[in-house]
């Protein structure tokens, strides 16, 4: 049978309510004598909170429901374990939905998470986001919600953006630094991942340094393990690019297992750049050379905007933008120059 305050009071000896104020940090006035029965009572008998009752007096559940589109992907995991660490440490849990980059199915999730009286809600999403079901006629928000999609939806407050354009250049300039010439990049689809940023960012660095570039040098692919293995395999069987700049670390070490079996080594023959800092990426051999975006930050940024915002819905969420590091490890070569 399950524990009840009723329970810890009577076998404490107190009322129900010293037993509720101790519990909930405002016991202060109690002997310390009487707040070490309680608690003694309370780790013997493990008891825990009954949020559901908690929420029928204090109307919050302590839940915050959160849509990823791929629960699987390196890069939302560590999004979620930011989220995550926040939320754990004053007592919020997380219910988690995977939408798997369906916005029908994101629509249904929204509409659960509402059912299940949330506290609120953190979306991320690759689709523009039907935001109706979260905002009244009036333009209000009905439950106090947080995206983390880039900024393609239009808002003028609540956006985390990363420079990614900054972040490609400075990969590729690194490159061209090296010795590094005729260049290839893995990935340039939509979507949540949109790579437009590091793609101009590719191709405006390779113009300022007046170097050639070729569609041919380009792979489109999915910027997953197996796209960037495909995409490996089409760019390089034409032996003319000496560095690989990679759309995302998945990209990466798929095109890790591409190189390979084309009978090339990292770096000799070829060097490779990722994008994301995966952790991961350390036990690659060779370890990749990476741009770092702080995926942890930015999930530990939208949970703290979002509860700040539910303490304080009048108040504006502000905005944030973050930037990147170049991590250089040993997937990169630099190369002799070449005589003229």
């Amino acid at each position: 049978m399950k524990m009840t305050i009723k329970d810890i009071a009577r076998l404490s000896g107190v009322s129900i309510t010293t037993v509720s104020q101790i519990l909930n940090h405002k016991g202060e006035r109690f002997s310390a004598k009487t707040r070490e029965k309680v608690l003694t009572i309370v780790a013997e008998n493990d008891y825990k909170a009954d949020y559901f009752a908690k929420n029928m007096v204090h109307k919050q559940t302590k839940t915050i429901g959160m849509v990823v589109p791929d629960i699987t992907d390196l890069f939302f995991s560590k999004l979620i374990e930011g989220v995550e660490h926040y939320l754990n440490e004053l007592g919020f849990m997380i219910l988690l939905c995977n939408s798997n980059h369906s916005s029908e199915k994101e629509t249904i999730y929204i509409d659960e998470l509402l059912h299940r009286s949330v506290d609120g809600i953190i979306l991320a999403s690759p689709n523009p986001i039907h935001l109706a079901k979260l905002i009244n006629e009036e333009g209000e928000k009905k439950i106090p919600y947080f995206l983390i999609d880039r900024g393609i939806n239009q808002r003028d407050e609540g956006k985390l953006l990363i420079n990614e354009f900054a972040g490609a250049y400075q990969a590729i300039e690194f490159l061209i630094k090296e010795g590094h010439q005729k260049i290839g990049m893995l990935g340039n689809e939509s979507g949540y991942y949109e790579t437009t940023d590091r793609f101009s960012g590719y191709q405006k660095c390779l113009e300022d340094y007046g170097l050639e570039q070729s569609s041919s040098w380009i792979a489109n692919e999915p910027l997953t393990i197996k796209g960037g293995y495909e995409g490996a395999q089409k760019v390089l069987k034409q032996k003319e690019i000496t560095a690989l700049f990679c759309g995302n670390d998945q990209m990466a070490i798929g095109a890790y297992r591409g190189i390979q079996e084309l009978g090339l080594k990292i770096p000799d023959d070829i060097s490779v750049i990722g994008y994301d800092g995966l952790e991961i990426t350390d036990y690659l051999v060779p370890a990749l050379t990476t741009v770092q975006q702080p995926i942890y930050d930015i999930g530990y940024t939208a949970a703290k905007f979002l509860l700040e915002n539910i303490g304080n819905p009048q108040e504006k969420i502000p905005n944030q933008c973050f930037d990147t590091q170049l991590l250089k490890k040993s997937s990169t070569k630099k190369l002799a120059p070449v005589d003229k």
